[in-house]
């Protein structure tokens, strides 16, 4: 494209508003007219450099009137596609990018983009400018010595490479903007900036003074030396919505070096309005990217900053954001330890792109670790938050999920899915399969009935549940993704949870994603039985003694005969309370792991309270016992009534 816009010999390049004088009639030529063969050349936008091409054409005698006339249309068409360039992207990087292209070859042979450093809250006025940093530079080479390349895109140039930068990456050195200085006063001086041409014999009064000290501010007497005598030199300043932003310099070289004139009055009024455009791009970006920050903060926030690590099952989780332009997303990930060991497993995904995505995903997040405390089936909970996500508005609420429960004891597994992407599950042996459940419908459609299914998971596999943005790409089907991350999983000798997740982030493709990621890995260790006791106890009055000597019996059969007096108060304490208040069996369980751990469970649903007891009441003293005694206590209510817990150190 560059090859098909450089001028030829002795040709000066086209710019909007100035036309090459025609040709000199050769032998054979038909003299010029309003008749001519063929379509008329028309302007052509050049978009992938950012320049216009102006077609030439023949004027014909009389036809000076449509000349005019075609060099306002030619000038405007230019104006109008470099506003749509220059507003084409919303991360600060390509917007600056943009700038520079639709001005440099077309307007100046090299532009560069100041802007304040610490870049500005748009939101509030920033107040006045302390610094200026190089945050981007563009242009053809602009030093005394070397052959010049006029019209070509040069970021290593000797102007460049002394003041610019590649991108806002890497930006260039911070200049202080001094107070009353020829740099403060282009900054905030709302009149059009005025063209100045440096060292030549036809610099005009006004303005080159001050501008010669702008660069020199910038710049240093050096920089300023760089510059060739003759080149003109246009200082802009980049105004947002509520203060300046930055200042955009325009260079041309001298008209005996390119054949093109300095900037004149309509090219000043032209470049004038692009930094307008530009300066309200730039705070466009500077609002998204703030914008961005905020609804990824509140999704991140949103997360659990640590998963619970339960007895017989270790976990691992990953949450990998989408690019800038997709937004934040509703992808979340949780694990919540349940009575009796067991472990809930939740992935989910609010469907759409949007901080509206996010914060849905918190209540969602919320409302499904409620549901799991309650210890109902996957089915149950999915059929609640189904309920909920109706409450919060259906029409734009939809939601996918996927809930597992892991017992370690029974070494099962019991998931439901509400239109989610199948997890995988991994046998000891290392083989890999789709766990293709009854998906049912998402989340907030109503009506739809969900299904929960029990599965072996014996000590040595592993559950990866994750989201479709690990799968599904722009270029690569949901079907594909799946079958490529079973088979890389089957193929992966997995030792911890965290190798398990970055083996599956392996599929990912190179570049930017167009969704986030959440992903939720789980290693099954299981409890081995003879560390696990349990007990359905009658409702009597005799029950605290017998669940006393069970309790002393398990003991010392593991040894743990230290704990034995402690551990017979509590039981004996629960017991009796659960005894008072239930009408069906009594269940106590002692689990040993790196603690031993007992829970007592009746079917009332009355959870007890510590209280203050006075000298003279008999009753109110069993929970402070149990809170003196025990390293940690609680109690869960349960669907069908509750289960009170204490843990102890081992010794």
């Amino acid at each position: 494209m560059r090859d098909q816009l450089k001028p030829e010999a002795g040709q000066a390049p086209a710019l909007p508003g100035r036309r090459r004088p025609p040709p000199a009639p050769q032998a054979g030529d038909e003299p010029p007219g309003d008749e001519q063969p063929g379509p008329r050349p028309s302007p052509v936008e050049r978009l992938g450099t950012a320049q216009v091409t102006v077609g030439q054409s023949t004027v014909a005698p009389g036809a000076a009137g449509r000349t005019a006339t075609g060099q306002v249309a030619e000038r405007l068409a230019y104006l109008d596609s470099a506003t749509r360039r220059i507003n084409s992207a919303l991360d600060l990087a390509a917007t600056l990018r943009n700038i520079c292209r639709v001005l440099v070859p077309t307007l100046a042979d090299a532009a560069v983009v100041h802007l304040r450093d610490p870049l500005p809250n748009v939101e509030r006025e920033p107040g006045f400018p302390d610094e200026l940093r190089i945050h981007h530079s563009l242009g053809t080479r602009l030093g005394r010595r070397g052959r010049p390349t006029t019209g070509s895109d040069h970021r290593g140039s000797r102007y460049g490479t002394r003041y610019g930068s590649r991108s806002t990456a890497d930006t260039g050195p911070a200049t202080p903007v001094t107070r009353g200085g020829a740099l403060a006063h282009t900054l905030l001086s709302r009149r059009p900036a005025e063209a100045a041409v440096l060292g030549g014999a036809a610099t005009p009064a006004a303005g080159n003074d001050r501008t010669t000290e702008l660069l020199r501010e910038l710049y240093g007497a050096r920089g300023l030396a760089r510059l060739a005598p003759g080149s003109s030199v246009l200082a802009l300043p980049l105004r947002g919505r509520k203060a300046v932003l930055g200042l955009l310099v325009l260079i041309r070289r001298p008209p005996e070096k390119t054949g093109r004139p300095s900037f004149d009055a309509t090219d000043t009024a032209t470049a004038a309005h692009l930094a307008t455009q530009a300066g309200l791009a730039v705070d466009t970006a500077l609002r998204y990217a703030r914008e961005w920050e905020i609804a990824n903060e509140l999704q991140r926030s949103m997360l659990p900053l640590r998963l619970p690590q339960p007895h017989g099952v270790r976990l691992a989780q990953r949450y990998l954001p989408g690019e800038r332009g997709a937004q934040v997303g509703g992808d979340w990930y949780d694990a919540v330890p349940l009575p009796g060991n067991r472990v809930a497993l939740i992935v989910g995904d609010v469907m759409g792109h949007s901080l509206t995505s996010a914060a849905i995903m918190g209540q969602l997040r919320t409302s499904a670790q409620t549901l799991a405390a309650l210890d109902l089936p996957p089915h149950e909970v999915l059929y609640h938050l189904d309920e909920q996500a109706q409450r919060l508005g259906r029409e734009q609420h939809l939601a996918t999920c996927v809930y597992a429960v892991y017992d370690p004891i029974a070494n099962r597994v019991v998931l439901a899915n509400a239109g989610h992407v199948p997890p995988v599950l991994v046998q000891p042996d290392g083989t890999a399969e789709l766990l293709e459940l009854d998906s049912g419908a998402p989340i907030g459609v109503g009506g739809v009935d969900f299904n929960s299914v029990e599965l072996p998971a014996p000590p040595g596999s592993a559950l990866l549940l994750f989201t479709d943005g690990l799968v599904e790409t722009r270029n690569r089907p949901l079907s594909d993704g799946l079958e490529l991350l079973r088979a890389r999983l089957a193929a992966t000798q997995r030792h911890t949870p965290e190798q398990l997740c970055q083996e599956a982030l392996r599929i990912l493709p190179p570049g930017d994603r167009g969704d986030d990621i959440a992903l939720l890995a789980a290693c099954f260790d299981g409890i081995p039985a003879g560390d696990v006791a349990h007990w359905y106890l009658q409702p009597r009055n005799e029950t605290p003694g017998r669940a006393r000597r069970l309790a002393a019996h398990t003991l010392r059969r593991w040894g743990l005969e230290e704990l034995s007096e402690a551990t017979e108060l509590m039981v004996s304490e629960l017991v009796t309370n659960a005894v008072q208040h239930a009408t069906r069996p009594v269940t106590l369980s002692l689990v040993r792991t790196s603690r031993l751990r007992c829970e007592v469970g009746d079917d009332s649903p009355l959870l007890p309270r510590p209280r203050r007891t006075g000298p003279e009441d008999e009753r109110g003293r069993g929970l402070q016992i149990v809170a003196r005694c025990a390293e940690r206590w609680g109690a869960t209510r349960l669907g069908t009534g509750k289960v009170v817990w204490f843990e102890q150190r081992l010794p």
